[in-house]
């Protein structure tokens, strides 16, 4: 598959995460609730997650934002549902990694989430790529989970 197959399959999945956000809502008897905004570009997202024996059982998000920021959280609640909170962290690691244009490790178990790499080339995105992420990374923090 050449480079601009690629750009247009995941613009793609992107645009499908925005417009179909998986585990839009919130948990209300969940054991972590964050809530985060970037307010450069005017992007609030709250992050609930239940996490049980360190194993992320449920997460949501709601908020609103811009394509980039909204569909990000759409994959990354996809991605860290089932896993223990220490790899969804590593993940958060790596997504940042990926971000910052650096060598990153991500696989197809974890969803969607590398269709966002191209954000990297945009870094005014960057911000509204993370938000979620940094809900998480500031979550597992403040619960000490």
């Amino acid at each position: 598959m050449n480079f601009n197959n690629l750009n247009q399959l995941y613009r793609s999945v992107i645009m499908d995460h925005y417009k179909t956000p998986r585990n839009k809502g919130v948990i209300d008897d969940g054991t972590m609730t964050v809530d985060m905004n970037n307010p450069t570009c005017g992007d609030a997202i709250r992050l609930t997650l239940d996490v049980q024996d360190e194993i992320v059982q449920d997460a949501k998000f709601d908020g609103e934002g811009c394509s980039i920021s909204l569909a990000s959280a759409s994959m990354m609640t996809e991605a860290i549902k089932g896993k223990s909170i220490q790899h969804a962290l590593e993940m958060s690691e790596e997504f940042s990694k990926m971000m910052l244009g650096e060598d990153y490790d991500i696989s197809e178990e974890d969803g969607d989430i590398e269709a966002l790499s191209g954000v990297s080339q945009f870094p005014a995105r960057i911000k509204c790529a993370t938000l979620t992420w940094k809900a998480l990374e500031k979550g597992v923090k403040e619960t000490g989970q």
